[in-house]
């Protein structure tokens, strides 16, 4: 699809979407990095070993996730809200009170003050990526109704731009913050990081005043004619198979811990958590089946919510095409986000300060990605998708074996330096191919649900592993981690380079699929 233009950019950039936008790419960016690389900083300092601080990044699984949910969203109406704000709107104003009380509740636990404490963390760790995840979903949607084709363009960089904004808040400013009331590595003080997240809580201010002011979407779905009784039958399917995931998953993992299985070496470990995965997603799908054929929900509301978007996927592309899409899609960020769940811990443990590590990852790093991004982009539109996410996994994966450089030399600021800007620059290359990528590959009458499907498969395997990060670094070594990291890539390269041959139109830009506007976010 060729987008036309029609008014000079200078006067799109003056329309009130693109800073609302803007704002509301705030507000999805704030949460991401309080349950990643700053909620790792904080569980260090409060001297939870390592593994278990890894462990943490689970709780971002969320987003891995969001494509269950994210047809219920569509269909069911919140009772007193919908009525007054629409249904986008809503559910956008329920997931941003849940995000600040999430933010609250961890403020108010001291992970150091025992196990108790730190189950109670992991639980408002776990609540935050829910609420931030169900977050997106209605800002995806919102972004989409809201504008024709043709502006999506503009609308997805003034969001990206505030997303990033957002992730330096959340990562530099409440580092700074930490840091300045006075915890550090060795002298923890809990007010100081209560103090820090309370304020990243005052900050999603921006997303809540931006919700009550801006109106609903033109191209927002009607309200639903299900009857409120069939909502309830459908949300009930949704609680018990995440029931079961979470009971099989957990289960699972004990059952492997009894036995001793962490200790059998990385490889064994990731075939172990692949097949995890797909056990506990097998049994919550089985149950969730077996919960609709048994009455819960009407068969024909279920096929319609969750099932007719991935029928509709497959059936454009063929089986052996969408299951070689999906493979790449959900493997493609493997080598940088499994990396990404223990760099901050890594830049610690190396002996860089606080500050040290937002100056540089948090803020340098973030404007590098930035201009990477562009890069991508750029290179995407001359050489095509296929071609500029083949380049981006290569740069990805080699850029890991910068991290082997720093790990021998030490806490030295210029080493470090050039390793994010490295880092950050392939990971914006990557990330802006892979946005064109998935646009691509998403059909008109089921943007937000299949985004959401491709968006949280990217994540699923990758965040999964990640939580392993620490047993593998206690295994390994930092400097062995960092090149299993890139030889993660190797099989990444493979399917890109199948795919290529097998989509003929990819190479073009137009990858299969009836959408190419950027409704994609940064994650």
């Amino acid at each position: 699809m060729r987008a036309t233009t029609a008014a000079p950019w200078w006067r799109v950039l003056w329309d009130w979407r693109v800073a609302a936008m803007a704002a509301l790419g705030f507000a999805a960016g704030l949460p991401l990095l309080l349950i990643f690389s700053s909620l790792s900083l904080w569980l260090g300092e409060a001297g939870v070993e390592r593994r278990a601080v890894t462990f943490f990044s689970w709780a971002a699984l969320a987003y891995s996730f969001k494509f269950v949910w994210a047809p219920l969203v569509d269909r069911v109406p919140l009772p007193g809200l919908t009525a007054r704000l629409g249904r986008r709107r809503a559910w956008l104003l329920l997931a941003q009170l849940g995000v600040v009380g999430a933010m609250l509740g961890m403020a108010a636990t001291d992970p150091a003050a025992g196990p108790a404490a730190l189950m109670r963390m992991a639980a408002f760790a776990v609540l935050l990526g829910f609420m931030s995840a169900t977050q997106d979903i209605v800002i995806d949607a919102y972004r989409i109704e809201m504008a024709a084709p043709e502006q999506q363009g503009v609308l997805s960089a003034a969001y990206i731009a505030g997303y990033r904004i957002g992730m330096v808040v959340a990562g530099a400013g409440v580092l700074f913050l930490a840091a300045a009331w006075g915890s550090s590595k060795g002298a923890y003080d809990y007010a100081a990081w209560a103090a820090a997240y309370t304020v990243a809580a005052v900050a999603m201010g921006v997303g809540l005043l931006t919700t009550l002011s801006v109106p609903e979407p033109r191209g927002a779905p009607p309200d639903a004619v299900t009857p409120a009784g069939e909502h309830a039958r459908l949300l009930g399917v949704f609680l018990l198979a995440v029931t079961v995931f979470v009971a099989v998953f957990w289960a699972a993992g004990a059952w492997a811990q009894a036995r001793g299985w962490g200790a059998l070496g990385p490889l064994p470990t990731l075939g172990w958590e692949a097949l995890r995965l797909a056990l506990a997603l097998g049994a919550a799908f089985g149950v969730g089946a077996l919960a609709v054929r048994a009455g819960l929900a009407k068969p024909s509301a279920a096929h319609q919510t969750w099932v007719e978007p991935v029928l509709a996927f497959f059936r454009q592309h063929g089986w052996a095409d969408a299951l070689l899409l999906l493979a790449v899609v959900g493997l493609y960020r493997i080598s940088d986000i499994v990396l990404g769940v223990i760099s901050n811990v890594f830049y610690q443990d190396l002996g860089f300060s606080k500050p040290d590590i937002a100056a540089a990852v948090k803020t340098f790093g973030v404007v590098v990605s930035i201009g990477g991004g562009f890069l991508g982009g750029l290179l995407a539109t001359r050489l095509g998708v296929m071609r500029a996410l083949w380049w981006g996994a290569l740069l990805s994966a080699l850029t890991n074996l910068g991290f082997v450089a720093l790990a021998l030399a030490g806490p030295q600021r210029p080493a470090l330096y050039a390793v994010v800007a490295a880092d950050n620059l392939a990971a914006g290359f990557a990330s802006a191919a892979f946005v064109a990528f998935l646009s691509s590959l998403t059909q008109v009458r089921f943007t937000a649900v299949q985004y959401a499907i491709f968006s949280s498969l990217m994540t699923l395997l990758p965040k999964a592993l990640g939580g392993y990060s620490g047993g593998m670094v206690d295994a390994l070594g930092y400097p062995g981690f960092f090149v299993l990291t890139t030889l993660l890539g190797v099989p990444v390269l493979a399917l890109v380079t199948w795919a290529g041959r097998r989509l003929p139109a990819a190479p073009d830009g137009g990858a299969p699929g009836d959408r190419a506007t950027a409704a994609a976010s940064p994650k």
